[in-house]
């Protein structure tokens, strides 16, 4: 028997999607998972929320849980080469055939949704959320799964099953216009995930955040974990890192990727597998090696010797970058930089350019920022693969850095792979 779609029209269906936009609220996801018989309900994982840090604190855990022998599911966003990177197996994409045996399954479902229901159209996410809990849940075993959320946590669509904890690596100031206007809104977004008597574990330092969470854990009857009081992550004079916890105390540790807020991205990681250690054990050892071992695309990612490229895509993350180029750093900067225009890209810009002179650029996606709406202040480059050309061919002792959305980082990325391989062949 053969597929009646192509891998092709399987991604162009599901992308076709995205014109139903962001509609918060789990009752879609519930009616699909229903129909498909409840695959979320086999899945063993991890739920973690936030506004940074997600995607580093899967790839953490997920390196540790590798090198402890476990087979691991992760689910992510956004992807950087291929749109499968987003549902992976053991650090590998799901296949094409498998991905549109997924499709196979939910078009028709989704087809039902709207004509059987008052709930609407299913969106693009809630779509491959529910392929995910349907390839977990059914298709490929697996020992654990992490579960990033896509946004906020109360109503995202991730939302649907009973994880064995849930994380949170950080809170921002990031899509203000659905999850609220202030910290502790969104703080209050993001916790809404939080089930009853669910381990909760947690990265702050604002006490309107702490207060919120803190809250809501005592109102779930949840054992809350906070980085600083309940787990910490300090360095050594040898330059390694220990971890404490209770009477937990791992020493020679190196964080795979620079920066305190990877460090504190990776204790968050460590406190997880130490709160589930009865069900999932894992030696000193393998954590010490997957911890090293740990990269995430498009992260602080040196691309060559002279080219770093960052998905440092709101003020915080912005933030984040700068202090890795401070404090590990010490070549001549020029940066590159472009964003969606749902970002504020002002304050960003005035950060970056603290630390170096900052070429503002636009690419192709459709929420871009037009070049002409960027601040005069700025050197401007309608064609970011010169710039990037002119970096690559530079033998000085600058450091290019190319930074701001990760739809932007994506492209960069693919480009000076293919430069790569084209040189080779």
């Amino acid at each position: 028997m053969t597929n009646s779609l192509t891998y092709d029209q399987s991604l162009d269906w599901i992308h076709a999607q995205l014109k139903f936009g962001i509609k918060p609220g789990i009752k879609r996801m519930a009616w699909l998972l229903e129909q498909l018989g409840h695959p979320e309900k086999k899945v063993t994982g991890i739920h973690i929320v936030g506004t940074n840090g997600k995607g580093s604190t899967v790839s953490y855990l997920q390196h540790i849980y590798r090198q402890a022998g476990y087979s691991v599911g992760t689910f992510t966003s956004p992807f950087i080469i291929d749109f499968r990177e987003r549902i992976s197996y053991n650090g590998q994409m799901i296949a094409k055939e498998t991905l549109v045996q997924l499709v196979e399954r939910l078009k028709p479902l989704a087809e039902r949704l709207p004509k059987e229901t008052q709930l609407g159209t299913a969106t693009e996410f809630e779509l491959i959320t529910a392929m995910m809990f349907l390839y977990f849940g059914e298709m490929q075993a697996v020992d654990i799964v992490l579960v990033e959320a896509g946004l906020g946590g109360r109503y995202d669509s991730t939302n649907v099953f009973s994880p064995l904890a849930l994380l949170c690596p950080s809170i921002g100031l990031d899509h203000q216009d659905i999850l609220g206007a202030t910290y502790a809104e969104i703080a209050d977004q993001k916790v809404g995930a939080l089930h009853d008597r669910e381990p909760f574990l947690y990265v702050a330092d604002r006490q309107d955040v702490i207060t919120v969470f803190e809250e809501t854990a005592q109102k779930k009857q949840s054992k809350s974990q906070q980085f600083g009081r309940d787990f910490q992550m300090s360095k050594a004079s040898d330059g390694t890192y220990t971890f404490k916890q209770g009477k937990t105390v791992l020493t020679g540790l190196t964080p795979g990727m620079p920066g305190q807020h990877q460090v504190r991205n990776s204790a968050l990681a460590l406190a997880a597998i130490h709160q589930l250690m009865e069900g999932f054990p894992v030696s000193d050892e393998a954590i010490r090696r997957g911890l090293a071992q740990t990269h995430w695309q498009g992260r602080t990612e040196f691309l060559r010797p002279n080219l770093m490229v960052d998905g440092a895509h709101n003020r915080e993350s912005v933030a984040a970058l700068i202090d890795v180029l401070k404090t590990e750093n010490e070549r001549p900067l020029s940066l590159l930089f472009a964003a969606i225009n749902t970002k504020p890209v002002s304050d960003m810009l005035s950060a970056l350019s603290e630390i170096g002179p900052v070429t503002v650029t636009t690419f192709e996606y459709p929420k871009a920022y037009a070049l002409a709406d960027y601040p005069e202040l700025y050197a401007q480059e309608n064609n970011w693969k010169a710039w990037v050309d002119k970096a690559l061919g530079d033998t000085g002792e600058t450091l290019y850095v190319i930074t701001g959305s990760l739809y932007f980082i994506s492209q960069v990325r693919a480009y000076i792979l293919e430069k790569e391989e084209n040189k080779e062949s």
